[in-house]
Formats: C-alpha cells, structure tokens, sequence
C-alpha cells in the first residue's frame, strides 16, 4: 500500500544490498548529487539540485523552471513505492529540491531517486529515525566539522561512507568556508581553488560556493547513503560572525551585515537538506526513540557582538548572550522534559572553561590566528562559550539544579579534537561536579596548530597539549594537529566517541586510522578512556 505522503519545496539524510550511488555516473541534469536529511520516525528531507541547461549553473540565476518528480522505495531497486510526488523549482530557488516527505514507518531504511524530463538522479539511501516511545538499542553518528575546500580532499567522508553502521551524520557546522582563494589554504598552499574565487558576499556567491562543495564526489557518496543532520557555525557566513557583523565584514565596501546574513542564510537552506523549525536558524529537536533526544542549535544567528579579550573584557556582562533569550530558554525547557536516557547538544563552539595563558608565546599566538583572535593577551576565546559566561553559568546551573543527567555536549569549530568534562567550577575542578561531558571533533581539511607553524605534526603541539591540561583540569585528552573526523556511539550504558585521523588531507586517496576513544558511563557526568572502539 502507498504510504500517505507529502512534497514541500521550502524557500531558503540501512541496510545491505545496496547498489552503490556513483557521482561520476550522476545525469548532467543532477551534477549536485543527491542528499537527505532531519530524519523523523515517519519522514525524511530528500534534496537535490538540478540543471535543466548548461548554463544554469549555481548562483547565475539562468534556466527555465523545472518539475521534479520524486520516488521513495523499501528496496534499491525502486520496485516497491511507497511515497512519491513532485516539486517546483527555478532560479528563485538556484534549482534545488526539497521535499518533506511524510507517511513512512519508523526505524526504516528507505531508497530514494528524482527525475527531471528522461533524466534521472542516482539512486539515495536513508533511514527514519525510531517511534519517539521505542526502545532503542543503540545510536551511531559520524561526526564532522569544518571542511574547507581550498585546504584539502574530503577523505573524512569517504571513510564515514564507507562504514555503512551510521544512523547519520552530524554536520557540526564550517560546511563550507567564504574566504577569497588562498585566503585561507593548506599551510598556504591552494590544493584546489574556490569558486567564486573572491569572498563570498552576495546571495549568488554563497550559491555558487555551496555548488562547489557539493561537487566533491566523497561528500556526495556519503549524502547519498546516509541522513544528514547539520548545523551552521561563522564560515558558513564569515569569521567570527555574530548578530550584527563578521571580523572580515567590511560595511563599507560589502554592504549591511543584515543583507550578507540573509543571502547566506537562503542559500544556505537552498543547499542543504535542513527543516527550518524556527524561521531563519537551524535550532530545533530531534529524537532517536527513548535512547537520545538530540537538540541543535543556533549559536550565530543571536549572539552578541564581538567582546574584548583579556583583563577588563565584557565576557561576563549579563547582558552577553550566545543563544539569545528565546533559544535559551527552548534549550533549558527541552533538557527538563527530555524523558530519554541520554540529552545530546549539537553545539558548534566548545563549552567548556579553557584558560589559554598556560602555553608558551610560540604556541598562544598561532592559536590565537588560528581562532581569528588578537595573537597578544589571548586569556580566553571569546567565539567560544568563554566570551559569554552569563549564559553558560546559566544552562549549566541549570542542568545541576534540575539534576538532569546525561547531557553531552558535541563540538566542532576549533580544528582540534578534545574530551571534556564539563565542571560547574572550572577553578576548584575536580573538587567541584561535573555537570555534562563535551568531545570535540577536529577539523576535516582546515588548518590546526602544526600548520599554522609549518612543523610536522605531534611535535611542538604537544607541549602546548600538556600545558593545557595541567592549567584546566577537566581536560581529559587533546590533539592539536590531526585532521578527521568521530562516531558516537550511544547505547543505554554510556556514549562513547571514537576519534579517528586521516594521513594526508591533499591526498584524496587518505587512509584513515582511530587515534583515541573516551566515554561516558549513565549517570556519572565524567569522562574515562576507553582502549579500543565497540564492535
């Protein structure tokens, strides 16, 4: 029977036996591949992006309007269908597809294919999530952060793909970047240039950016066989953005921040397969049965300004906020009636305490260049939760007076990967709680430490490691210098991260190798290692 389905094209994600969706065999109708995404137990986002002649290319705003027709099966081979429909789109719209498809089972690997004309896409593959009040025996995610075209090959999604046990992947946010070419390389040097090859300001340079990236034939595979779930950090506007402007913002040759913003933000729903649930940002809830509610947010769209740095700093005005007071307090109220056995946060900057004064000069000041941050006196990174202590004070208190357990932070953002506990008091941790864990996942391609100083990786950084765990006690394990990507794994006993490190980012045939595993066990709020990933 044909399940109760619907198409919405908004304005502005498994099993065995699966024929493989190869880019290179993609239909010049579909170059953008296929992708879906916000996996519900009774639907998914599919997308797509069309080009209905040679010109229509991302952000030129050329070619007809076009009629897509979807189809969504229970076999690879599309003979049993269950869902189909079809959308309209055109250059209002850049020719991408999304359509909200409803009326599926829970818990349920599906497969997907568009048309346009005798034109037909690659064959998709995704998965709904489980019935909200199903007992879930386990939840695996890859996690990703911070992928800049310009720095390197997308390796960390190859091998996500290639593991073929996701549930999905959680895009933590730098999707893509905005810098002019060779602004922003690999040690300084281009791997493979921008398009458009000057900063992306306007709505047609964002499109044409998020065409770029989506070319890349290993983000492609992994879109085509598993749901994506993302959030946006700065890049996907500019660095270090905020509310009311950008550190490479310049009103006066660029135009009003609000206009940038905006344009960013339509191309940015255009290109990714993401519901808006609040209109213009990216918070909202999603749900893996009793197992794990998942809350996403939005750490951009209403922040405050740029704060200073150091002593006599604003960081803890109380009128400082990341979140905004809305988004704030949808957050503390979704915590509080979580009724699952484990609250994860999507959280694109790192909540936890760090004190950077620690490092010796020649480490603090190309860590401060790599945070985009003054490179004299850096105490504390202000784009982080540090720059807004109100409101972490806030949320974290909060979670200790509600008692509310389980909570575990998922962090990208500073191309490092780290595992936190997250304290109540950092000064006088551990003798104070640990309210929530954080891991932190490094970057896929954009620069760390030992390419900013053009050292061999595990060198000089590890001083910089050591002395940042002996100044901030709750820090159980940091790498400064490797490129990859994490897998969480949730069960009802403990969340684990497995973090894993690509060889060579410029090489598109990386290998990748697992580097380290923490864990968090039900109940305790802390971190321990772990010797060796699940099965």
């Amino acid at each position: 029977m044909k399940a109760a389905s619907s198409a919405v094209l908004l304005p502005c994600a498994l099993a065995s036996g699966v024929a493989e969706a190869s880019p290179a065999a993609t239909s010049p109708a579909f170059l953008h591949g296929v992708a879906s995404g916000d996996p519900l137990p009774d639907g998914v986002m599919l997308w797509t992006r069309v080009t209905p002649t040679l010109d229509a290319t991302p952000g030129s705003g050329r070619g007809q309007s076009a009629v897509v027709e979807w189809i969504v099966a229970t076999d690879p081979q599309l003979a049993n269908i269950v869902a189909s429909g079809s959308v309209h789109t055109g250059p209002d719209l850049d020719h991408t597809v999304k359509a909200d498809v409803r009326g599926l089972n829970p818990a349920t690997s599906y497969w997907f294919r568009f048309r346009l004309n005798d034109e037909e896409s690659p064959i998709g593959r995704t998965r709904t999530a489980p019935a909200a009040q199903a007992a879930v025996g386990r939840l695996r995610l890859g996690i990703v952060s911070c992928a800049n075209w310009e720095a390197g090959y997308f390796s960390p999604y190859r091998h996500l793909e290639k593991r073929g046990d996701l549930d999905a992947v959680l895009f933590l946010g730098d999707y893509i970047y905005e810098y002019a070419t060779g602004d922003y390389a690999a040690r300084d040097i281009v791997v493979r240039p921008h398009q458009p090859a000057h900063e992306t300001v306007s709505l047609a340079d964002y499109r044409l950016r998020h065409g770029t990236y989506k070319t890349d034939p290993d983000l492609q595979r992994l879109h085509a066989s598993v749901p994506a779930i993302a959030i946006w950090d700065d890049h996907e506007f500019a660095n270090n953005a905020t509310s009311d402007g950008a550190e490479n913002h310049q009103p006066s040759t660029e135009g009003p921040w609000s206009n940038r913003m905006a344009a960013a933000k339509k191309a940015y729903f255009e290109w990714m397969p993401v519901r808006q649930s609040v209109t213009g940002s990216t918070y909202r809830w999603l749900r893996y049965g009793k197992l794990a509610d998942i809350a996403l947010l939005d750490l951009r769209s209403y922040r405050s300004a740029a704060g200073g740095w150091g002593p006599g700093s604003d960081v803890d005005a109380y009128d400082r906020t990341i979140t905004g007071s809305t988004q704030m307090e949808w957050l503390k109220s979704g915590l509080a009636k979580s009724d699952t056995m484990w609250r994860l946060v999507a959280n694109s900057v790192m909540i936890s305490p760090v004190q950077f004064l620690s490092l010796p000069a020649y480490l603090l000041r190309p860590l401060a260049k790599l945070l985009g941050l003054p490179q004299e006196g850096l105490a504390v990174n202000t784009d982080q939760w540090d720059g807004f202590t109100a409101d972490r004070r806030q949320l974290l208190e909060h979670l200790e007076r509600a008692r509310i357990r389980n909570t575990v932070f998922l962090t990208g953002d500073i191309h490092s990967a780290w595992a936190n506990d997250v304290p109540s008091e950092a000064a006088t941790y551990p003798f104070s709680d640990s309210v929530a864990t954080e891991f932190v996942v490094t970057s896929v391609t954009s620069d760390n430490i030992d390419d900013i100083l053009k050292v061999a990786p595990h060198t000089v950084s590890l001083v910089g490691a050591a002395a940042l765990r002996a100044a901030n006690r709750h820090l159980k394990w940091i790498d400064l210098d490797s490129h990859g990507f994490g897998v969480l794994d949730v069960t009802a006993e403990r969340a684990q991260m497995d973090y894993y490190a690509v060889s060579d980012r410029t090489d598109p045939d990386a290998t990748a190798a697992w580097v380290r595993s923490y864990r968090t066990l039900y109940g305790t709020q802390k971190l321990e290692r772990v010797k060796t990933p699940p099965n």
